[in-house]
Protein backbone atom coordinates (compact mmCIF):
# COMPACT_ATOMS: atom_id res chain seq x y z
CA UNK A 1 0.00 0.00 0.00
CA UNK A 2 1.38 3.39 -1.01
CA UNK A 3 0.32 6.41 1.04
CA UNK A 4 1.04 10.06 0.21
CA UNK A 5 0.23 12.65 2.87
CA UNK A 6 0.04 16.40 2.41
CA UNK A 7 0.27 17.61 6.01
CA UNK A 8 2.17 20.61 7.37
CA UNK A 9 1.96 20.35 11.14
CA UNK A 10 1.98 16.71 12.30
CA UNK A 11 4.23 13.77 11.54
CA UNK A 12 1.55 11.49 10.08
CA UNK A 13 3.72 8.38 10.09
CA UNK A 14 4.36 8.77 13.85
CA UNK A 15 0.65 9.35 14.40
CA UNK A 16 -0.18 6.11 12.58
CA UNK A 17 2.48 4.13 14.45
CA UNK A 18 1.30 5.41 17.85
CA UNK A 19 -2.21 4.34 16.87
CA UNK A 20 -1.20 0.72 16.24
CA UNK A 21 -0.87 0.84 12.44
CA UNK A 22 1.68 -1.59 10.96
CA UNK A 23 3.72 0.90 8.97
CA UNK A 24 6.02 -1.87 7.66
CA UNK A 25 3.27 -2.76 5.18
CA UNK A 26 3.03 0.83 3.89
CA UNK A 27 5.27 2.74 1.51
CA UNK A 28 4.80 6.17 3.06
CA UNK A 29 5.69 9.68 1.93
CA UNK A 30 4.78 12.96 3.62
CA UNK A 31 5.06 16.38 2.03
CA UNK A 32 4.90 19.44 4.26
CA UNK A 33 3.42 21.74 1.60
CA UNK A 34 1.44 21.40 -1.63
CA UNK A 35 3.93 22.95 -4.01
CA UNK A 36 3.91 20.91 -7.21
CA UNK A 37 1.17 18.68 -5.79
CA UNK A 38 0.05 17.28 -9.17
CA UNK A 39 3.56 16.19 -10.11
CA UNK A 40 4.12 14.69 -6.65
CA UNK A 41 0.92 12.63 -6.90
CA UNK A 42 1.81 11.54 -10.41
CA UNK A 43 5.37 10.51 -9.49
CA UNK A 44 4.49 8.64 -6.29
CA UNK A 45 1.22 7.17 -7.62
CA UNK A 46 -0.33 6.55 -4.19
CA UNK A 47 -3.16 4.17 -3.39
CA UNK A 48 -4.18 6.47 -0.55
CA UNK A 49 -3.95 10.26 -0.60
CA UNK A 50 -4.19 12.11 2.73
CA UNK A 51 -5.14 15.78 2.48
CA UNK A 52 -4.98 18.39 5.21
CA UNK A 53 -7.53 21.10 4.48
CA UNK A 54 -5.46 24.08 5.62
CA UNK A 55 -2.01 23.21 4.18
CA UNK A 56 -0.29 25.93 2.14
CA UNK A 57 0.11 27.09 -0.53
CA UNK A 58 -2.81 25.16 -2.12
CA UNK A 59 -5.36 24.04 0.46
CA UNK A 60 -6.35 20.39 0.50
CA UNK A 61 -9.85 21.18 -0.72
CA UNK A 62 -8.41 23.00 -3.72
CA UNK A 63 -6.05 20.11 -4.42
CA UNK A 64 -9.04 17.74 -4.39
CA UNK A 65 -11.10 20.00 -6.66
CA UNK A 66 -8.22 20.48 -9.12
CA UNK A 67 -7.42 16.77 -9.03
CA UNK A 68 -11.05 16.04 -9.96
CA UNK A 69 -10.66 18.34 -12.98
CA UNK A 70 -7.41 16.61 -14.03
CA UNK A 71 -9.10 13.20 -13.79
CA UNK A 72 -12.13 14.34 -15.80
CA UNK A 73 -10.33 16.33 -18.49
CA UNK A 74 -6.90 14.76 -18.85
CA UNK A 75 -7.31 11.13 -17.82
CA UNK A 76 -5.12 11.61 -14.75
CA UNK A 77 -5.18 8.51 -12.53
CA UNK A 78 -6.96 9.22 -9.25
CA UNK A 79 -5.75 7.52 -6.07
CA UNK A 80 -8.23 4.82 -5.10
CA UNK A 81 -8.81 6.37 -1.66
CA UNK A 82 -8.69 10.03 -0.69
CA UNK A 83 -8.90 10.91 3.00
CA UNK A 84 -9.72 14.38 4.27
CA UNK A 85 -7.87 14.75 7.56
CA UNK A 86 -8.32 18.11 9.14
CA UNK A 87 -8.70 19.22 12.73
CA UNK A 88 -12.02 20.72 11.61
CA UNK A 89 -14.96 18.38 11.01
CA UNK A 90 -16.59 21.05 8.81
CA UNK A 91 -13.51 21.11 6.56
CA UNK A 92 -13.58 17.32 6.33
CA UNK A 93 -17.26 17.39 5.46
CA UNK A 94 -16.59 19.86 2.66
CA UNK A 95 -13.95 17.57 1.16
CA UNK A 96 -16.38 14.66 1.37
CA UNK A 97 -18.74 16.72 -0.78
CA UNK A 98 -16.01 16.86 -3.43
CA UNK A 99 -15.30 13.14 -3.51
CA UNK A 100 -13.06 12.19 -0.60
CA UNK A 101 -13.89 8.66 0.55
CA UNK A 102 -13.26 9.43 4.22
CA UNK A 103 -13.27 12.55 6.36
CA UNK A 104 -11.78 12.20 9.81
CA UNK A 105 -10.33 14.38 12.51
CA UNK A 106 -6.57 14.27 12.11
CA UNK A 107 -5.81 12.69 15.49
CA UNK A 108 -8.32 9.89 14.81
CA UNK A 109 -6.68 8.91 11.51
CA UNK A 110 -5.23 5.64 12.91
CA UNK A 111 -8.78 4.53 13.83
CA UNK A 112 -9.84 4.06 10.20
CA UNK A 113 -10.31 0.38 9.41
CA UNK A 114 -8.27 0.64 6.19
CA UNK A 115 -4.89 0.33 7.94
CA UNK A 116 -2.93 -2.88 8.59
CA UNK A 117 -2.61 -3.44 12.34
CA UNK A 118 0.43 -4.35 14.44
CA UNK A 119 -1.60 -6.78 16.54
CA UNK A 120 -0.61 -5.11 19.79
CA UNK A 121 -2.56 -2.56 21.71
CA UNK A 122 -1.77 0.99 20.52
CA UNK A 123 0.40 3.13 22.78
CA UNK A 124 1.49 0.15 24.91
CA UNK A 125 5.08 -1.06 24.95
CA UNK A 126 5.49 -4.76 25.85
CA UNK A 127 7.57 -5.49 28.96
Amino acid sequence: MKVLAFEDSFDVQSLLISGGVDITQIEFKQLWNTEDWLNEINLFNPDILLLDHFIPPTKGLEVLQLLNVEVANNGFERPSTIIAMSSSSMANHRMLQFGAEHGILKMKLPELDIWPRTGGHPNVTPL
